[in-house]
C-alpha cells in the first residue's frame, strides 16, 4: 500500500471524527519506552491538529513502585489493588500528579502540542468516594468487607474545566486521583477515571491503551469486534479471564452511558492510537453494543 492508498483510508475516519472527542487511556509499555512515548505522543498531537479533541487519563503503577521502593515503602495488593495508606497515598499523588503527568505534558509541549496537566482535584473534576471491597469465600461463609486504604471509586465527574480546555486548543492530560468530601485523596483506577471521563464528555471514542492486543479467541488469535453480549458469555464461560475482565467491564461501561464505542489496543504497536482510529482493520478490539 502506497502512503497515498493510506491517506485515502483514513479520509473518511477522519472527517467522521473531525470535531468529536476522544479519551484515551495512556498505560503500560507506552509509556517507558522511549520511542514508543514520542510516538504516542506525536499521536496525540496529530488528533488535535486535524480537529480531533483527545483527552488523556494516564497511569503510572512501575514509576510508583520506583519510588515506594527507593523510600523503602513495601506495597501490599489487596486483589490486584495497590493497598493505599497515607505515607503511600502522598506518594502516589505526588509520582501521578507531579512527575509523570509533567513529563507527558512537556514532551507534548516539547513536540509542538499545547498540553495542560490536570489531577481529578482540579476544577472539582472528580468526585470520588471509598472504595468498598466485599469478599466471600463460598455461600455458607458471611462476606467480608476489605479495607484497600485511600482507594477510591469515581462518584461523579465535572467537566467543564476539560471544556473550558479543549475549546482553547489545548489538550487534557489527566491523572487518576480524585478528591472525597471531607477534601480527602484518593487513588483511583485509570481505567475506570477514563471510562467515567468519557462518558461525561458523551465521548465518540473511549481508547484503553495496554500492553496486550485486545480480546483473543481460544486459539489466541485477536478478535477485532465484539459486542457486550458476547462479552458476557466470554466471562461466563472463562474465555475472558484475569486483569481483562475490568478493561472490558470498563469499555463496557463507557458505551452504556453515552460513548460511542470503546476499543482495547497495544500500546507497544508504534502509533497504536492512529492505526486503531483510522485504518479499516485497526490493530486492537473494538467493544460496541449489539
Amino acid at each position: 500500500m502506497t502512503v497515498a492508498d493510506i491517506l485515502i483510508e483514513a479520509l473518511p475516519y477522519i472527517r467522521r471524527f473531525s470535531g468529536k472527542t476522544v479519551v484515551i487511556k495512556y498505560g503500560g509499555h507506552a509509556m517507558v519506552d522511549e520511542k514508543l512515548k514520542q510516538d504516542f505522543s506525536n499521536d496525540i498531537i496529530l488528533l488535535k491538529t486535524i480537529g480531533i479533541n483527545p483527552v488523556v487519563v494516564h497511569g503510572g503503577g512501575p514509576q510508583i513502585n520506583k519510588v515506594l521502593d527507593a523510600m523503602g515503602i513495601t506495597s501490599t495488593f489487596i486483589r490486584g489493588m495497590r493497598y493505599t495508606d497515607d505515607a503511600t497515598m502522598d506518594v502516589v499523588e505526588m509520582v501521578l500528579g507531579g512527575k509523570v503527568n509533567k513529563d507527558i505534558v512537556a514532551r507534548i509541549n516539547r513536540l509542538g502540542g499545547r498540553a495542560v496537566g490536570l489531577t481529578g482535584k482540579d476544577g472539582g473534576l472528580i468526585l470520588a468516594e471509598k472504595m468498598k471491597i466485599y469478599h466471600q469465600e463460598d455461600e455458607n461463609s458471611p462476606p467480608e468487607i476489605i479495607d484497600p486504604g485511600m482507594v477510591g471509586d469515581v462518584s461523579e465527574v465535572n467537566p467543564e474545566i476539560i471544556h473550558t480546555l479543549t475549546a482553547q486548543g489545548f489538550i487534557p492530560i489527566i491523572a487518576p486521583v480524585g478528591i472525597g468530601n471531607e477534601g480527602e485523596t484518593y487513588n483511583i483506577n485509570a481505567d475506570v477515571v477514563a471510562s467515567k471521563i468519557a462518558a461525561a464528555l458523551n465521548a465518540e471514542r473511549l481508547m484503553l491503551v495496554t500492553d496486550v492486543d485486545g480480546v483473543l479467541d481460544p486459539e489466541k488469535q485477536l478478535i477485532s469486534s465484539v459486542n457486550d453480549a458476547e462479552i458476557g458469555e466470554m466471562i461466563s464461560d472463562g474465555r475472558i479471564i484475569g486483569g481483562m475482565i475490568p478493561k472490558v467491564e470498563c469499555a463496557l461501561n463507557a458505551i452504556k452511558t453515552g460513548v460511542k464505542k470503546s476499543h482495547i489496543i497495544n500500546g507497544k504497536t508504534p502509533h497504536a492510537v492512529l492505526l486503531e482510529l483510522f485504518t479499516d482493520s485497526g490493530i486492537g478490539t473494538q467493544v460496541y453494543t449489539k
